[in-house]
């Protein structure tokens, strides 16, 4: 399935088809092709959002038919593909420099050798999406300089993983339309979904009764997960919007 998108530069508008199934660097690819502009010089953003290389069209569902995306471009000078990067786990930070073009095994096999962790059992995860393909590139997850990656570990006895239950100290800021742009300090468990979220802003009466959608760090968030899944650590915003969302 397909839509129809405006592509709007500095200089002028034009109408593209994309794919929901299509991901955000295989249209900076088309836009390269159809503009000349590398795709290092290339930054997407719908609302002020910016759209991550390493997601699908369908991770962003305000991305619909006859949606504007704005395109901005970098100066082109020449890039540097290495970065650095935070390693976290629940006692301690990695701090690491690694090339962008590296895979995620290649990450995980320096973490083993500063931390004696063994490859097999570690999961590393980025903006709430865990890296399961190991020969996939870092870029190709949107990694870029002072990006943060959680880490865990996977039990040596089961299949499960050990992540903690934690309580989390969070901010929900709300929209200049909604309660006049509040930061509201919640306390609430790692393992609440949003779904869990919106009814206990509802029923606490801190919202008035309609339908909301929430956004952490650019990312619309999903109804069924929870903050962990979504990657969302103490002391984070979370930012709620009037409306509803669906996946096509």
């Amino acid at each position: 399935m397909t839509m129809r998108v405006t592509i709007a530069t500095s200089e002028g508008e034009f109408l593209t088809e994309v794919g929901h199934t299509e991901t955000i660097l295989e249209l900076k690819h088309r836009i390269e092709q159809l503009l000349g502009i590398p795709v290092a010089f290339q930054t997407l953003e719908v609302y002020g959002f910016e759209l991550i290389d390493g997601l699908d069209m369908e991770d962003y569902p305000i991305v619909v038919e006859g949606t504007k995306i704005d395109l901005i471009i970098a100066p082109q000078q020449p890039p540097t593909t290495m970065i650095q990067i935070t390693v976290k786990t629940s006692s301690k930070r990695i701090h690491l420099e690694v090339d962008r073009t590296e895979s995620v095994r290649s990450l995980k096999e320096k973490i083993h050798i500063i931390d004696g962790i063994p490859i097999k059992r570690l999961m590393l995860y980025f903006s709430g999406i865990e890296m399961r393909d190991e020969y996939r590139s870092l870029s190709e997850y949107g990694l870029c300089d002072q990006s943060e990656i959680i880490m865990y570990m996977k039990s040596s006895t089961r299949t499960t993983t050990e992540i903690p239950t934690s309580r989390l100290n969070v901010l929900v800021q709300t929209s200049s339309s909604l309660l006049n742009s509040a930061s509201i300090p919640l306390e609430i468990n790692n393992t609440t979904t949003i779904n869990e979220l919106r009814k206990m802003l509802l029923d606490s009466k801190i919202l008035p009764a309609d339908d909301y959608f929430f956004i952490h760090k650019q990312r619309i968030m999903r109804d069924s997960f929870s903050l962990h899944w979504h990657g969302v650590e103490n002391g984070d915003s979370l930012y709620v919007f009037k409306g509803t969302v669906s996946r096509q």
